[in-house]
């Protein structure tokens, strides 16, 4: 079964891209990874397709980030590391046409990396954020460089620091303007592809010069953060073996803010 789904609307240029691996709480292992850059490269010459929403499949996780079970292997060098996630989001792979991602359940960690590329998220009341990484022994790098491009600092801060321990509601991320809407439990998919429609109604010329517009707004500070992340994570990490450690021996319960 396919780790990513497709369809699209001819009649509304709205093409639907889900996250479909439910039974992993839509955790990005590589061979998602691999499928989410062919989509989105195959979307970028699809004219029929105006606009994008982005999505997971069943109730509990938009996504998880990266799959715990995903082995990447690692060069030595402290210099060269290897992240699977660099490449899942839609601006990674060079598409500007604009994408609307919509949140029900978890979006965690690595999530960050595709919802950091999307235009605007819409989340139902069952939505909740955080980062885990501290938690675990893990540098938040990329993680908090792009969420610090959509919340206050304080925000992304905290939610960096103090890893599991704490979920961002739905409500409090519409709160900080992580989420651009709120909707009813259940809702954010068809919110988000009506506001999806309206915008691939317009000239897509005129809609993509603005995505970039708004891209190129905040891609200095993002790049020199992008550029100390690979040092300050090979720095930073536990080993993974004490990663395991922390992870098997994490604390269940959360405060949801």
């Amino acid at each position: 079964m396919s780790g990513v789904l497709v369809t699209s609307d001819e009649d509304s240029g709205v093409a639907v891209v889900t996250l479909n691996r439910p039974e992993r709480h839509n955790a990005v292992d590589l061979a998602m990874a691999r499928e989410l850059a062919v989509v989105w490269r195959r979307l970028r010459f699809d004219d029929s397709v105006r606009a994008i929403v982005l999505t997971g499949a069943g109730e509990r996780a938009f996504c998880t980030g990266i799959d715990r079970d995903a082995v990447v292997p690692q060069p030595n060098s402290p210099y060269a590391q290897d992240d699977p996630l660099l490449g899942v989001g839609p601006k990674a792979n060079d598409l500007w046409k604009p994408v609307v991602a919509a949140v029900r359940g978890m979006a965690c960690g690595g999530a960050f990396y595709l919802l950091g590329e999307a235009e605007f998220v819409v989340a139902d009341t069952t939505a909740s954020f955080f980062d885990p990484h501290t938690t675990y022994g893990m540098v938040s790098a990329y993680e908090s460089v792009l969420m610090a491009q959509r919340m206050p600092y304080g925000e992304v801060a905290r939610m960096a620091l103090l890893g599991t321990a704490e979920r961002i509601s739905a409500r409090r991320a519409y709160e900080v303007g992580l989420v651009s809407e709120l909707v009813a439990e259940g809702e954010a998919l068809a919110a988000a592809t009506a506001c999806a429609a309206v915008v691939a109604g317009y000239p897509t010329e005129a809609v993509q010069g603005t995505v970039r517009a708004l891209w190129a707004a905040s891609e200095a500070g993002r790049a020199q953060g992008v550029a100390q992340a690979p040092h300050l994570i090979a720095l930073g990490n536990a080993q993974a073996g004490e990663q395991a450690r922390l992870f098997a021996g994490r604390r269940r319960e959360y405060r949801l803010r």
